[in-house]
């Protein structure tokens, strides 16, 4: 079988993979299907190496799910859709870039709001939050049903009214809202804002999330390389 020299082991060590997990990259379609011996043993080539480096890099890029439809593509042959699959992956990475890029516009935007010194004077009604914001007050309601800032209410149907940590909550949300950050980056934004206690918490977090994005980018792009290197061994010679 020429080419193929390789046993399971041999592309575990190669790769960092166990003799099972081998096999089953093999079973979801990661690796080409193996070759076998007269006595059943599976064989392999550098082709399989050089495809479990791609999915381990692609994996930490995009996932393992979208990683494992990449590679299918790739040795399905049609290189237009395994480049269509990459694009797609840069562009939400470039998407998600855009969000961190408005988080962190958003948080020098706000970075003069008290995160911690409040007071319990500070507790206010709808109205009255909604007067200091120069908000409507269906716009503190919309917030509410959002799960923005939720108020406290003394009853089930009773008026609802804002703690002093509440009020904060509105303030962020408000100056966010005007750096153009829309209700769903919010969802994500507002848990993490509610955690930090500084403004130091905050800009650490986003700076662990573009870490995120700049080391998945960079595992993308390496992904992308290897893939590459199989998808011009599946060319046919001019």
């Amino acid at each position: 079988m020429p080419g193929l020299h390789l046993r399971t082991v041999d592309v575990g060590r190669r790769a960092g993979y166990s003799v099972q997990q081998v096999r089953n990259l093999e079973r979801d379609g990661v690796l080409p299907p193996a070759a076998r011996t007269g006595t059943g043993h599976r064989v392999y080539g550098e082709v399989h190496v050089r495809s479990a480096l791609a999915y381990r890099a692609l994996a930490a890029g995009v996932g393992p799910v979208e990683a494992k439809k990449i590679m299918r593509a790739a040795h399905r042959h049609p290189e237009p859709g395994v480049l269509a699959l990459l694009d797609a992956a840069h562009a939400r990475l470039d998407a998600e870039r855009a969000d961190l890029r408005r988080a962190q516009a958003a948080a020098r935007a706000i970075s003069g709001e008290p995160i911690a010194e409040v007071r319990p004077s500070d507790a206010m009604t709808v109205s009255e939050l909604a007067a200091a914001l120069g908000v409507r007050p269906s716009t503190l309601r919309h917030w509410d049903a959002e799960g923005l800032v939720v108020p406290d209410r003394d009853q089930p149907r009773g008026p609802r009214r804002y703690t002093p940590d509440q009020v904060r909550d509105a303030r962020i949300v408000h100056q966010l809202r005007l750096a153009g950050y829309r209700i769903a980056q919010l969802r994500d934004l507002m848990p993490e804002l509610r955690r930090a206690r500084r403004w130091d918490d905050v800009s650490a977090a986003l700076a662990t999330r573009e870490a995120a994005v700049e080391a998945r980018s960079r595992a993308l792009l390496g992904g992308a390389a290897a893939l590459s290197a199989i998808l011009d061994a599946h060319m046919p010679e001019p």
